[in-house]
C-alpha cells in the first residue's frame, strides 16, 4: 500500500456524521481540544512488512490490549500544527514539513519507525479536506491536528516494538488560555526538572509532558498559568515552560532565547527567530540564569519576556513567581515587542500578509 514518500490512503467516511446544527452548537465555545471532528487518519506498521492498512475512517475508540507495550514502556510520539481558515476562503497549514521533520526526530530517539515525511504531510492534507466544515471562521479560531504514533505490538519485554499505529486527530479550538492573549503569571519550579543532557528533552514525546503535570499543579497552586523549568544539572539555568520555549527582550531590543539540547526545538520558536532577524533584531541562543532574569528584569535590561509554541503562538508573561518572591516583567501588561511579533507572525499564518519564507501550506 505504500510507496517512495508516500501512502495509499482509503477514504472510508464516516456513515453516521455529526449533524451541521450539532456541530455548529459544538462549534460555539469549543476551549481547546474538547471537541473533535468526524474522522482520523490511521496507519499501522510492521517490522518487515512496512506500512499498511493507511485510513482516513470515522473517529472512533482504538482496540487496545491491556499487553500494548505502550502501556509499560511509553514508546509514543506526537506533533501538533493548527490549519486555518483565510479571509479569502482558503484553507492553510503552517510550515507541516517542519513538524514532519521533528516527528522523525523524535521517532529516531524513541527507537520508533520512520514514518515518510511527504505522507505524514499528506496524511493532514487527507483529514482536513474531509473535515473541513470542522474548521472555525473566526479570528482567533482554527483547526487543531495532533498526528501520534505508539506502539501497539502486544509483548511484555525492554525492547523496541516491532509494531505501531500512527493516528491523526482534529479539534477545533479558540484561544488556548481562557482568558485570551493577556500576559500570564509562571512559576520558577524549585524541585523538579524537565530533561537532562542526553535524555529525551529534544523530543515531542508524551513522558516529557507527564513529568511536567505535578510542577504545573504547583505552578496553579501559585496562582500560575505556567511552569518555568531550570536545567537539571545545576539547577539554575532557564530551560523552558511545561509545553512552551522563552524569550527575553533586552532594552536594546536584542533577543535571547536558551539554546536547544534539552529542550525542545520548537517551530514556532524557530520562526520567531527568522521574523526577528530578518526586521534587524539580533537574536541570541545562549544560557539565560534564572538569578540573572531576576536582576535584569529589576533594573530594566530585560524588558519583556514571552513564551511560544504552535497552541498558544506567543504569549506576553506579566509576573514571574519563585519560591520566596516575584518580580515583573516591566509593568506586567503586554510588551510592543511582543505584540509586534506576535501579529508578524499571526498575519502569516492566516494568509493577512506576504509569506516571503513558503511557510504557509495551501490545503484546499
Amino acid at each position: 500500500m505504500s510507496g517512495g514518500d508516500k501512502l495509499d490512503f482509503e477514504i472510508r467516511p464516516n456513515p453516521q456524521p455529526v449533524t451541521a446544527a450539532e456541530r455548529a452548537a459544538l462549534m460555539v465555545d469549543p476551549g481547546f481540544g474538547r471537541v473533535f471532528t468526524d474522522h482520523m487518519v490511521t496507519a499501522r506498521y510492521a517490522d518487515g512488512k512496512g506500512w499498511y492498512e493507511a485510513r482516513v475512517e470515522a473517529r472512533a475508540p482504538i482496540p487496545m490490549d491491556p499487553a500494548s507495550a505502550v502501556l509499560h514502556y511509553a514508546q509514543e510520539i506526537f506533533e501538533g500544527l493548527k490549519a486555518y481558515r483565510n479571509a479569502d476562503g482558503t484553507v492553510t497549514m503552517f510550515r507541516p514539513e517542519a513538524n514532519a521533520a521533528r516527528f522523525t526526530t523524535s521517532a529516531t530517539r524513541l527507537a520508533m519507525p520512520h514514518l515518510p515525511e511527504g505522507a505524514f504531510v499528506d496524511s493532514l492534507r487527507r483529514l482536513i479536506s474531509v473535515d473541513r466544515e470542522w474548521i472555525p471562521n473566526d479570528e482567533e479560531g482554527s483547526l487543531y491536528l495532533r498526528p501520534f504514533m505508539f506502539a501497539s505490538e502486544v509483548f511484555l519485554g525492554v525492547r523496541p516494538a516491532m509494531e505501531y499505529l500512527y493516528v491523526v486527530i482534529a479539534s477545533p479550538v479558540g484561544s488556548y488560555f481562557k482568558h485570551g492573549v493577556k500576559p500570564v503569571n509562571v512559576w520558577v519550579s524549585p524541585n523538579y526538572t524537565r530533561a537532562a543532557p542526553g535524555g529525551t528533552g529534544a523530543a515531542k514525546f508524551g513522558g516529557n509532558y507527564a513529568a511536567s503535570l505535578l510542577p504545573q499543579q504547583e505552578a496553579a497552586a501559585n496562582g500560575c498559568d505556567q511552569v518555568v523549568f531550570l536545567d537539571a544539572v545545576e539547577q539554575r539555568w532557564i530551560d523552558e515552560l511545561g509545553g512552551m520555549n522563552i524569550f527575553f527582550v533586552y532594552d536594546d531590543g536584542t533577543l535571547v532565547t536558551p539554546p536547544l539540547g534539552t529542550i525542545l526545538p520548537g517551530i514556532t520558536r524557530e520562526a520567531i527567530m527568522r521574523l526577528a532577524n530578518d526586521d534587524g533584531r539580533a537574536v541570541i541562543e545562549r544560557p539565560v540564569a534564572f538569578d540573572e532574569w531576576h536582576a535584569d528584569a529589576d533594573r530594566g535590561r530585560i524588558r519583556e519576556a514571552f513564551a511560544c509554541g504552535t497552541a498558544a503562538v506567543i504569549t506576553p508573561i506579566g509576573e514571574v513567581r519563585f519560591e520566596g518572591g516575584s518580580f515583573k516583567m516591566g509593568d506586567g501588561t503586554s510588551g510592543d515587542v511582543t505584540m509586534g511579533i506576535r501579529k508578524r507572525l499571526v498575519d502569516i499564518q492566516r494568509g493577512r500578509s506576504a509569506d516571503p519564507y513558503g511557510w504557509v501550506h495551501k490545503v484546499l
